[in-house]
């Protein structure tokens, strides 16, 4: 179990640095007015006027960040993923079940994010889909490979207890 948790706090270490920076860079929107239209969807979602740059929605500024300096964005997606692989390997180690339905529920959330960035005209988008698609596949491999290593053992249990 310490094992788990030190990699838990390991990642959540570097998701909350990647997070500072990925805000921090993002508050550039702040002063570029003419991007406010495209890279505000917090703002335009919770109807609210932007007349200067600091009516802006903090949430906007990680959109802004992940289209146009995607590194620590990127780098917070890879944390994220890291923590989802370590609960993910506890739950498949100590409760097969709940792993395998934790693995399938995170796969799909993760390609449905990726989603919203299709087809995006920027390099950060771009970037952003491919990593959410590589990881959600890899993700729905898992739990297909897990899928049936869990039934081909629960097999294996029910005819040994029926032999006996």
């Amino acid at each position: 179990m310490f094992r788990y948790m030190l990699h838990i706090i390991i990642g959540l270490f570097i998701l909350t640095i990647s997070t500072f920076f990925a805000w921090y860079e993002g508050s550039a929107i702040t002063d570029i007015n003419w991007e406010w239209k495209y890279s505000t969807p917090f703002s335009n979602l919770f109807n609210i006027e932007i007349v200067n740059g600091h009516d802006i929605n903090q949430l906007d500024y990680f959109i802004y960040a992940a289209k146009f300096q995607p590194l620590f964005p990127v780098i917070m997606l890879i944390s994220i993923f890291y923590i989802y692989i370590v609960a993910g390997h506890y739950l498949i180690t100590y409760q097969p079940k709940w792993g395998l339905i934790f693995w399938g529920l995170i796969s799909c959330v993760i390609l449905l994010f990726g989603s919203f960035v299709f087809n995006s005209s920027t390099v950060g988008g771009r970037m952003i889909f491919w990593i959410t698609l590589f990881i959600g596949l890899i993700s729905i491999a898992v739990t297909v490979f897990g899928y049936l290593k869990y039934s081909k053992m629960r097999k294996s249990v029910d005819a040994k207890t029926f032999s006996d």
